[in-house]
């Protein structure tokens, strides 16, 4: 399904001046890109106010570059010129940027290692001539017991007493300091923002984009040694500047070493929460846009002629599973705001198709994928506003936003015919909530 909708205005009239959210969750590189397509799409149809003009911008992870682009005024098209080259107003986004190899942690763990370990063997010596004269009386037990009665069981204890004796205070470095917190440095995305904030002659503060701007944004992340989520925003930035918030957002656990900022180690908004609508709920949102790229695919089996996805390989596996955490807990946080009277406004999430095997197939962190996860996502969204215009159109309308159905796409429309075997294709709208009574 495409679009999810839970509507808790009961019918009534919104307040006169509605907040409007929008809320990007993460996405990685190809997810990032089909958000900017599908943002294209979404701002082609909102007539006089677009996704760049909304009332506050929520973001993890990927959707914190998103989110802080729209907060700052740019454009999806801005967006799309940054990851093709063509854009005169942001420098391009490059593979090395992305890519960049986390060289610091790649030289410095195996010269600590080294220097530990040169420590140690000697050390090791020197509590062997310290102890070798007492040796026989403290071993003396055990080598009669092994003599009396040579087993395994006898030959491990004497080994264990003799590491005792010679080694008691020393510890063999671990193996695992040997392997680098990440495999690539997200610094250079922190200061490839930095760079065309200023360009574009935006603040790179929470408080002073609101400020020059009246649109604030939120990003968030995760405190590495605290496990808490860190909201930042314009009325507390912990410190940090947006570029760096950013960083700390994106700073996906394994492939990034965490973002080590003013003390604190962060890692990706999206190991807390996998969108954050509450923040904008919080915030005092009514309407609230979420954006959500990352869904599991729904693989129909057919047993006459079978095809699993555990046949496609471990990362398929992987990224099944990965797809399916996040959208459950996605689903359980919206499930909670049907029984939640203190919310009364709508919450409009956009989604992949779950039987969208493109999109699944794209490798998340693949960067030359970019222009195909762009170009699907401004289809894939394209197609469901077309479809469900009927519903989405008035919604948006009762908040002041001037919503233009596009015109169906003869690719999409035909990706919805019946097959051979005459089913049709799923569809895209799933109201998870009626408007309350």
């Amino acid at each position: 399904m495409g679009l999810t909708l839970i509507q808790r205005s009961s019918g009534q009239r919104p307040p006169r001046n509605p907040k409007i959210a929008l809320v990007l969750a993460g996405g990685a590189v190809t997810g990032g890109a089909f958000k900017v397509g599908g943002l294209r799409a979404l701002d082609e149809c909102l007539v006089g106010r677009g996704v760049s003009d909304l009332d506050l911008y929520v973001g993890l992870s990927a959707g914190a570059f998103l989110a802080t682009s729209l907060a700052a005024g740019l454009t999806p098209d801005d967006m799309i010129g940054a990851l093709e080259g063509t854009s005169s107003r942001l420098s391009q986004l490059r593979p090395l940027d992305f890519y960049r190899p986390n060289t610091g942690e790649f030289i410095n763990r195996p010269l600590n290692f080294s220097a530990r370990l040169a420590g140690y063997l000697p050390g090791l010596a020197l509590d062997l001539l310290s102890v070798l004269p007492q040796l026989p009386r403290r071993l003396g037990p055990s080598v009669r017991r092994l003599f009396e009665e040579p087993n395994y069981t006898h030959v491990e204890s004497l080994l264990m007493d003799l590491f005792d004796e010679i080694s008691p205070k020393r510890q063999f470095p671990a193996l695992g300091s040997l392997i680098p917190s990440g495999l690539f440095d997200n610094a250079a995305l922190e200061r490839w923002l930095a760079q065309n904030m200023a360009a574009v002659q935006r603040p790179n503060r929470f408080d002073e984009l609101y400020r020059d701007t009246g649109r604030k944004l939120f990003i968030t992340a995760s405190n590495l040694d605290t496990a808490e989520r860190v909201v930042f925003g314009p009325d507390d930035d912990h410190g940090l500047s947006i570029s760096q918030a950013v960083q700390a957002s994106s700073a996906l656990p394994g492939f990034f070493r965490p973002a080590r900022i003013n003390g604190v180690d962060y890692v990706d908004g999206g190991v807390q929460r996998t969108a954050n609508i509450d923040v904008a709920i919080e915030q005092g949102a009514d309407l609230v846009i979420c954006y959500n790229p990352f869904r599991p695919f729904l693989n129909e089996v057919d047993l006459s002629s079978p095809s699993y996805l555990a046949d496609r390989g471990m990362g398929t596996v992987i990224s099944q599973v990965f797809r399916t955490l996040l959208h459950t807990r996605l689903r359980l946080g919206l499930r909670s705001y049907l029984h939640d009277h203190r919310f009364r406004g709508d919450i409009v999430v956009i989604e992949a198709r779950e039987t969208d095997e493109q999109f699944f197939d794209l490798n998340p962190m693949a960067f030359w994928k970019r222009s195909d996860g762009m170009r699907h996502g401004f289809e894939s969204v394209r197609q469901t506003l077309s479809d469900h215009a009927d519903v989405l159109g008035p919604l948006l309308e009762s908040y002041g936003l001037d919503f233009r159905a596009p015109g169906a796409q003869p690719e999409a429309a035909a990706s919805r015919a019946p097959g051979a075997d005459g089913s049709a294709d799923e569809p895209a709208l799933r109201l998870v909530g009626t408007r309350a009574t």
